[in-house]
């Protein structure tokens, strides 16, 4: 039986994100179920794989909950904004999906919260509404920490999917047109140039 080092700490989550949100509780219990499904400590290299379907506050969670990183190749993002998380790891290609429920609303679990949160997008809250939203939020972030699993994911086992592989070092090549240092991977030749993203965005058109 593998040794569980500490988990962190949604307080550790909070700090690192900078405020405490629902998205942020929602990314935090995402990866605990991953613990708790694969069995994994979190990634001291490249051995745990997360692939995250949205740029929201809950990503955030699990690059302090299983270290995952963009500099260690071992987060990755797709852009379909969806609150999806797939958790692989590499060690026995074991893998778990979560797909956030329908019935699955934080407005609807703390629907003044939200409320105070949307008035205050447009104007100052009062200090005792301030207050209040902010002890409602901590009341909504330890609800959903605190939820069954399968009342805020369905959580998929048995899929099959592609183990990314590991994090490639690239050579740094000046783009011919703006002269920028760009990885090799990263230039496309147009013209018997090799241009970086932007500049061939540029000139292909």
């Amino acid at each position: 039986m593998m040794i569980i080092m500490t988990v962190k700490t949604f307080e550790d989550v909070t700090e690192f994100h900078g405020h405490l949100c629902p998205g942020s509780a929602i990314g935090y219990k995402a990866a605990i179920i991953a613990i708790e499904k694969l069995n994994i400590n979190p990634s001291k290299d490249e051995e745990i794989v997360a692939i995250v379907e949205n740029d929201s506050c809950a990503v955030d969670s699990i690059q302090v909950v299983l270290s995952c990183t963009f500099g260690k190749g071992n987060l990755i993002f797709k852009d379909y904004g969806k609150f999806v998380f797939t958790f692989i790891n590499r060690e026995n290609e074991k893998s778990v999906r979560l797909a956030m429920k329908k019935s699955f609303n934080p407005a609807e679990i703390s629907p003044k919260f939200f409320k105070l949160r949307e008035k205050s997008r447009h104007e100052l809250l009062s200090e005792e509404e301030q207050k209040l939203s902010n002890e409602l939020n901590i009341e909504l972030c330890n609800h959903i920490i605190n939820m069954k699993n399968d009342e805020i994911f369905d959580i998929n086992e048995d899929i099959e999917v592609a183990i990314p592989r590991k994090a490639m070092i690239y050579k740094s090549i000046e783009c011919d047109d703006c002269g920028e240092l760009t990885a090799e991977n990263k230039l496309t030749e147009l013209n018997n140039e090799q241009l970086c993203i932007p500049c061939f965005e540029k000139k292909k058109n």
